[in-house]
């Protein structure tokens, strides 16, 4: 079982100081920090150091400026990216796709923007039986969908676009002023949604998944069109608000309100 951080002695005192020295770096934030600052922080003599930290150059997780300054390399950024590619994330998702689930006991989606339309990566489905058809691979328009309104909102259409933008995106599947309206409601709310406008008698309710402010998937939750409407719609909301961003991978988070 993995200790706690700081519980025990690391099994390897080396790998265990460069791993402090990435996360001091990381503090440090783009200015970066000077040798002795990160020897004190982290507790190592700077001679030490400086061999960790030309260890982490080498593999690109570091970088020195022209003032000598230390600060996190592009090399960090790539294992962020790589772990969250798409073909990663019904795997580490899966937990809090689940977890959602079980809270509001009805159909949730897991979706990426592809163009205009949303792909499916995903799915749980509740005890209860399920009156809507739905399959991982399916496409859709994202201009008419929970899922891609969401995305839409946090990414590409973030800022308040010009009718250009909005008519790319809307197509022949919806207007542009119906899209501006969704999209600003989902802004506001941090919640996008659907009612009926995929299939009679369904709605949706989505967030979008966000690692540095930008979406790289969204979250639905699907039920017919009653249970989300009033205090049943509240709870389902509640439930992608609260229950969803407590099981989400580290780095990982949902628009504010």
């Amino acid at each position: 079982m993995p200790q706690a951080p700081g519980s025990a002695a690391s099994p390897l005192g080396s790998v265990d100081k460069a791993l402090l020295t990435l996360d001091a770096l990381a503090r440090a934030g783009a200015s970066g920090t000077s040798l002795a600052a990160l020897a004190a922080e982290v507790g190592a003599n700077k001679s030490t150091l400086h061999r960790t930290l030309a260890a982490l150059r080498h593999r690109g997780y570091a970088e020195q400026a022209d003032d000598g300054t230390y600060r996190l390399g592009p090399a960090v950024l790539a294992l962020g990216t790589t772990f969250l590619a798409e073909e990663n994330l019904p795997a580490l998702l899966r937990p809090a796709l689940e977890a959602l689930c079980g809270a509001v006991d009805e159909l949730v989606h897991l979706g990426v923007l592809a163009g205009r339309e949303v792909v499916y990566l995903d799915k749980v489905e509740p005890q209860r039986p399920v009156r809507v058809w739905s399959a991982v691979g399916r496409r859709r328009p994202a201009a008419t969908t929970a899922l891609g309104r969401a995305l839409l909102a946090a990414g590409p259409l973030r800022d308040v676009p010009d009718d250009g933008a909005l008519a790319a995106f809307a197509g022949s599947d919806t207007s542009v002023e119906r899209l501006r309206e969704v999209l600003a409601r989902a802004r506001s709310t941090g919640v996008a949604a659907e009612t009926e406008e995929n299939e009679a008698g369904i709605a949706c309710v989505a967030v979008a998944l966000l690692r540095a402010g930008r979406p790289v998937a969204a979250v639905s939750t699907t039920a017919p069109a009653e249970r989300l409407a009033g205090d049943a719609r509240a709870a389902r909301v509640a439930a992608l608000r609260e229950v969803l961003p407590a099981h989400l991978p580290a780095g990982l988070t949902i628009p504010s309100a």
